[in-house]
């Protein structure tokens, strides 16, 4: 499943940011060919803005992906909503089902089989994650601008960034999203960033297996310069 009903504002003004163009190609084509290449993707369902529909519909059959089983369903107002919609059009009988951001369009396909094979091989939640380059510094926010006090630095040893595409079991997924939904209309806590996130909130264990470097998030303009040089080098070297 990939939600891309976003706008992605960081990126500039413009198209929806799983709409802009990365080496002629728009970032959404890119993140469906990810998944579709690995051979345990049999299905993908792309959460479209409610608006374009027939456009991402249109947009995914001019690059070549006629062949594959992509569904195009409407998306909602934010990214927990995306997810349930395209839950919702995902056939019954699957039982695995993995989340894509569409901001990441490089991921490898070795990412993709291994979040699914560690969920087919038991776990509930699985994310890919790197570990940390930078020191990590927990600080006390200030208005935009302000010096921020440091209050401890983490042991990053112990710390991941985390990737897509996440895999569930599916009646994982469906709970913690109802269970959300619920909260929600109860004026309960706030959206998490990730569907991971919602399994640790209500008590689910999630784990991590190794991500690649390669499967970075495009958000802003510096990440769509480096997206381009590693396409431009996936294409000199082995025609991708």
């Amino acid at each position: 499943m990939v939600p891309a009903a976003g706008r992605g504002e960081r990126l500039g003004p413009g198209a929806p940011k799983a709409l802009r163009e990365l080496g002629g190609v728009p970032l959404l084509v890119h993140a469906v060919r990810a998944l579709a290449r690995s051979r345990a993707v049999g299905l993908v369902v792309v959460a479209a803005p409610p608006e374009g529909v027939a456009e991402v519909v249109t947009l995914l059959g001019s690059h070549g992906l006629e062949g594959k089983d992509v569904r195009v369903v409407p998306g909602g107002a934010t990214r927990q909503e995306s997810v349930r919609l395209g839950l919702a059009a995902i056939p019954a009988e699957v039982g695995i089902v993995l989340v894509h951001d569409a901001a990441r369009p490089l991921v490898p396909v070795e990412v993709v089989d291994a979040v699914a094979a560690a969920v087919r091989a038991g776990a509930e939640a699985v994310v890919p994650a790197v570990p940390l380059a930078d020191t990590v510094k927990r600080v006390e926010p200030q208005a935009a601008g302000a010096p921020e006090p440091v209050l401890d630095t983490p042991d990053r040893s112990t710390l991941r960034a985390v990737q897509t595409p996440q895999g569930f079991r599916r009646e994982v997924l469906s709970r913690v999203h109802a269970e959300a939904l619920a909260e929600e209309a109860g004026g309960g806590l706030p959206p998490v960033t990730d569907d991971a996130g919602l399994v640790e909130r209500y008590g689910g264990r999630v784990v991590v297996v190794p991500g690649h470097e390669e499967a970075f998030k495009v958000t802003r303009p510096l990440d769509l310069v480096l997206a381009e040089a590693v396409l431009a080098r996936r294409r000199a070297s082995d025609g991708f």
